[in-house]
C-alpha cells in the first residue's frame, strides 16, 4: 500500500476544520493538518490574490477517490484544488499507523 498527502485549499479555518474533521472521522484519512497560505492564482481572465489554508490529508492512494469524492461533496469552491502526491520514503510505524486509520 502507497502512502500518499492528498491537498486541497479553502478561503475560510472553518471550512478547513469541516473538511479536516468529516474527512478523517470517516476514516478516509490518517489526520488532516491545516495551514494558512497565501495564494495568486488565474481565475476566470484575472489574476487573484488571497489568503487560503492549504488541508493536507494522510492517507492511502486505495482511498483517494473517496477523498477527492468527500471534498467535491464539502467544498464550497465552484473548482476545488485537489491533488496528491505519493510518500517517497515513509517511516515504517508511521506508514503502519496510517494504514490502521484508514482501515475499513
Amino acid at each position: 500500500m502507497t502512502a500518499i498527502a492528498v491537498v486541497t485549499t479553502v478561503a475560510s479555518r472553518k471550512d478547513a476544520r469541516t473538511l479536516a474533521r468529516a474527512i478523517v472521522e470517516a476514516k478516509l484519512a490518517a489526520c488532516a493538518q491545516i495551514s494558512r497560505i497565501e495564494s495568486v492564482y488565474s481565475w476566470k481572465g484575472a489574476i487573484e490574490t488571497g489568503k487560503e489554508y492549504r488541508i493536507l490529508f494522510k492517507t492511502l492512494d486505495e482511498h483517494y477517490s473517496a477523498v477527492e469524492r468527500a471534498i467535491l461533496d464539502l467544498h464550497p469552491y465552484e473548482v476545488p484544488a485537489i491533488h496528491a502526491f505519493p510518500m517517497m520514503h515513509v517511516a515504517p510505524a508511521y506508514a503502519a499507523w496510517i494504514e490502521e486509520s484508514v482501515a475499513a
